[in-house]
């Protein structure tokens, strides 16, 4: 009897302590991951939407949650989905497409490196495209129609920029915004460093264009192509409106086009956004193109001098490398590999070729009045060559110059001594006589060939290379400022029909 009632107490027990465990099961306790995690800063307190415990809302709070974020990101299940939404493109067959739109606006030129053809510019981008796998009703969550979630969570296109040089060193934008129609959109801002070909042929009056084209670096246009869906004229605008900074340029127009490319044997659409802008030119022309032209009006100055002295020609190659100064400071700044010669390089030429001649022409000048003042200096010594004061007092009436002065005064000393009055009849008068004539033919050719070298040189009077100096130096003034001008008004026409 005892053992049959502890049978039952045991049993009655047993069935209690079941009833109670039911119940404790039944009471539904908040999670720790229902509530958020601070780090003891109340400013960064996180919420990890994808790694909550989604409870069954009680019936009195099911509208509250319906309207919550998490109930979205339930039916969406992301983090456990992730072969689904990160690793394939967004479709529920390979066959489909993936259509991404493109929008570009350009926030700012930062710098434009003509020596090493680099454009640097700070952009923002908008991609836009479809993800088959997202739907939902907002009418079932409130009226939602978008939520924002991590990047890593979803397939992101994998675009770049065709013309990067280096990969953009900026954190790039970590939220993308999903639509309850499966459109996902991205936005992103960039410092963005690429190569550009530009021609400088009209330096500094130039109009650059530099492109940004983006592709994808792995997807064909069968798997991924991609749109532009504005204007251009609305594009140029809102540019407009967006763009801060400049640097020296002035921003003109911006437009996009589309177009296909083949790489490494498969095609790919590319979305081409060009930007156009034009150089502030005030700034060169004040510190080159003015310097220039004020050397060359020093040239001009230059004629003003004396053409006697050597001040001259050491004004005239001061001026000279002043100029070729300017031409190593332009030679830093414009590309060596350009098509075609710079219109501001031929205008440094031009104005160095123009100044090189005048220079040589004041060489010429002072060579020609330093020859006639050397031509006289030699004049006047012949001249005293030529006249012996000496032959007009010998007191002997037969002494003479050259060779009858050393036969006949000889003769005459001794016919003095002996024969004073018959004169010269000792047996050398025969050898004087024919020395009389010697000397009186020698005499007769002196004078041909005085008269000749009188005829020869009687247009060179004193003075005659001065004045042909002088001549030269005012038919090469004319010269070289007709030259001047007319270089000058054909460099400045090239420019403005080419800005045309």
């Amino acid at each position: 009897m005892m053992l049959a009632q502890s049978v039952l107490v045991l049993l009655l027990t047993g069935v209690l302590s079941i009833l109670g465990l039911n119940e404790v099961q039944n009471v539904s306790f908040p999670s720790d991951d229902g509530f958020p995690e601070t780090s003891g800063d109340l400013n960064t307190t996180e919420f990890d939407y994808l790694n909550r415990s989604m409870t069954t809302p009680s019936p009195e709070t099911e509208d509250a949650y319906k309207c919550s974020y998490e109930s979205i990101l339930k039916i969406l299940d992301l983090k456990k989905n992730s072969d689904k939404y990160v690793i394939s493109r967004p479709v529920k067959d390979y066959r489909s497409k993936t259509w991404v739109y493109v929008q570009m606006r350009i926030y700012a030129i930062l710098d434009m490196r003509e020596a090493h053809q680099m454009f640097f510019s700070y952009i923002w981008v908008y991609l836009k495209w479809n993800n088959e796998h997202i739907r939902w009703d907002p009418k079932q969550f409130c009226g939602q129609e978008y939520i924002l979630i991590p990047t890593k969570y979803l397939w992101i296109p994998d675009l770049t920029i065709e013309e990067m040089t280096e990969q953009d060193k900026a954190t790039p934008s970590t939220h993308l915004k999903i639509k309850n129609s499966g459109w996902i959109e991205f936005r992103n801002d960039e410092v963005v460093e690429s190569t550009c070909k530009m021609e400088v042929y009209r330096f500094p009056f130039d109009i650059q264009s530099c492109n940004i084209s983006f592709k994808s670096i792995m997807h064909s246009d069968s798997e991924l192509s991609l749109l532009e869906y504005t204007e251009d004229s609305e594009l140029t605008e809102e540019s407009r409106q967006t763009i801060q900074t400049q640097f020296e340029w002035i921003f003109i127009s911006m437009s996009e086009r589309k177009k296909t490319i083949n790489h490494f044997g498969f095609n790919q659409t590319v979305v081409v956004y060009t930007i156009s802008m034009k150089r502030r030119s005030v700034l060169y022309i004040a510190n080159f193109l003015l310097p220039v032209l004020f050397f060359l009006c020093l040239d001009f100055a230059s004629f003003l001098m004396s053409d006697t002295g050597g001040e001259k020609v050491g004004f005239k190659v001061t001026v000279l490398l002043a100029v070729t100064v300017m031409q190593l400071i332009l030679n830093d700044i414009l590309p060596p590999s350009s098509d075609k010669i710079p219109l501001i390089a031929i205008y440094c030429i031009g104005i160095f070729t123009l100044m090189l001649l005048s220079l040589l022409e004041t060489i010429l000048v002072m060579y020609l009045i330093d020859k006639d003042q050397t031509s006289t200096d030699k004049k006047e010594e012949n001249q005293k060559l030529i006249e012996n004061p000496e032959d007009k007092h010998s007191p002997l009436p037969c002494c003479c110059t050259g060779i009858k002065k050393r036969i006949c005064c000889a003769s005459a000393a001794k016919e003095d001594e002996s024969f004073p009055k018959e004169g010269c009849s000792s047996p050398h008068t025969e050898v004087s006589l024919v020395m009389e004539k010697v000397y009186e033919e020698l005499s007769e050719m002196k004078k041909s060939i005085t008269l000749l070298s009188s005829s020869r040189t009687e247009d060179e009077k004193p003075g005659y290379w001065t004045r042909v100096a002088e001549k030269i130096d005012k038919v090469f003034i004319i010269f070289y400022i007709l030259s001047v001008l007319l270089f000058l008004s054909v460099l400045f026409t090239l420019w403005n029909i080419d800005g045309t």
